[in-house]
This record gives C-alpha cells, structure tokens and sequence, in this order.
C-alpha cells in the first residue's frame, strides 16, 4: 500500500509541473524561448538516458527478448496514435482570433492529457522495477511538463479567458498522469510476468515523445540551447542512473 501511495504521490508532482507552469505564465508573461528550449530539451536528454540506461536494460534482464521487443514497438505506436489524434483535430479553425487562441490552447491541453497517461504509466512500472528509478523519470517529466503548461496558458490568456479558468484547466491535466500511474499499476497486477513487456513500452513512448516533439520543439525555440540542454540532461541522469544502487 505505502508503495501505491508513492508511485500517486511522485507522479502527481509530475502532473502538477504542468499547473506550475501555468501559473508562471499567467503571473510572468511568457518566458524567454531559449529558456523553453533549455527546459524541453533537458526533458528529452533525461528520457532518453532513463531509457538507454535503465528501462531496456531492466526489461531485458526480467524478461523474454519477444516482451521486450513487442513492448517498444506497441509503446511507439501508441504515443505516435496519440499525436495523430492531436493533429488531426486542428484542421479547421474559427474565424476570429479570440476563438482560434482558445482553439488552439484547448488542444494543446488534450495532447497534454493523452500523452500524460503513458508518462504516469512509465513512472509506475518503473518505480515497482526499481526503487529510485520512477523518481528519475518524474523528474524529466517534470522537466517537460513545464513548458507544456506554459503552452496551454499562453494563448488562452491571450485569448482572454479568466484565469482562474486557465488554472483550473491546468490543475485537471495534472490528474491524468497518477491516474496513468494506477492504470500501470492494474495493468502490472493483471497481467503475471509482464513487467518487460511494461518497461519496454514505456520506454517506446518516451523515446517517440522525445524524437517526434521534445527536440524538434526545442530546436524551433533555438536550435544551441536545445542542443546545450539535450546534452546536459542526458550526460547529468546517465550518471545519476549509474550511480544509483541496483
């Protein structure tokens, strides 16, 4: 039980990175871009050493090669589902600005929400894979749900809706990742002998997160920040999953 309600409690302060977010824009304005840039692409240099380090080496020592493999392919699919189903709700927008800023920052928040469920399912599996290791990548979703919140809040608040609107939109989004941790968990309890399968998974929709969005958004922002942030994330958590005791 202790361990349920700390798997919860580190991937709601993940979620809730997003309302932090939020909160920074509505009372600061928006930040610089080679902040963003820095910020989304440290997030995507801490995922990928999380998953080059411990999520493929874990899955392929406690499980079967064919879970492992299965696992990464089906993790990329459904995070590349997710970014289709994004993409193609914003094919027609309204007219007037006001409703295509609040248009576009209610889909930013519904890709936030899809992605966030696979994010609370990696933190899960791999918290009961390796005690430590879900704190690791609740830190780079943390890192990455930041500027995720900043992105829904800037043009809604540019569209003039009340922010205690914008709040409470933020503070909804920040629920999906423990309730993506709970469906981790239920999965890991249903099915026996399927934590590779898991971990594999996760890290096949942490690695499509960061290739497909993370390092081209924060390439778009500035192009050495991003490289700079990247590679400071990935080098700084590689060595930190090293050091961890096993």
């Amino acid at each position: 039980m202790n361990d349920i309600l700390e798997i919860v409690w580190i991937s709601m302060i993940a979620g809730l990175a997003t309302t932090l977010g939020s909160l920074l824009v509505l009372m600061f304005g928006k930040p610089k871009e080679r902040i963003l840039a820095s910020l989304l692409a440290g997030a995507g240099g801490v995922m990928l050493a999380v998953v080059s380090v411990d999520l493929l080496p874990e899955a392929w020592e406690v499980g079967p090669p064919y879970q492992v493999g299965l696992g990464f392919v089906l993790g990329l699919i459904f995070m590349y589902l997710a970014d289709i189903r994004l993409n193609t709700t914003s094919n027609t927008l309204p007219l007037s600005r006001r409703q295509r800023l609040k248009r576009t920052g209610l889909l930013v928040a519904t890709g936030i929400a899809l992605h966030d469920i696979p994010e609370g399912m990696a933190i899960a599996v791999s918290q009961e894979a390796a005690p430590g290791l879900g704190f690791l990548i609740a830190f780079g979703i943390t890192l990455h749900n930041l500027p995720e919140g900043m992105a829904t809040t800037a043009p809604l608040k540019m569209a003039q809706i009340r922010w205690w609107k914008i709040l409470l939109l933020n503070i909804g989004i920040a629920f999906f990742t423990p309730l993506g941790a709970i469906m981790g968990l239920i999965a890991l309890e249903s099915v026996q002998n399927s934590l590779a399968f898991f971990l594999a998974f996760a890290a096949g929709a942490m690695t499509l997160l960061v290739f497909a969005e993370l390092m081209p958004l924060s390439r778009e922002r500035h192009p050495r920040y991003a490289l700079l942030g990247g590679t400071i994330g990935f080098i700084a958590f590689a060595l930190i999953s090293l050091m961890l005791p096993a």
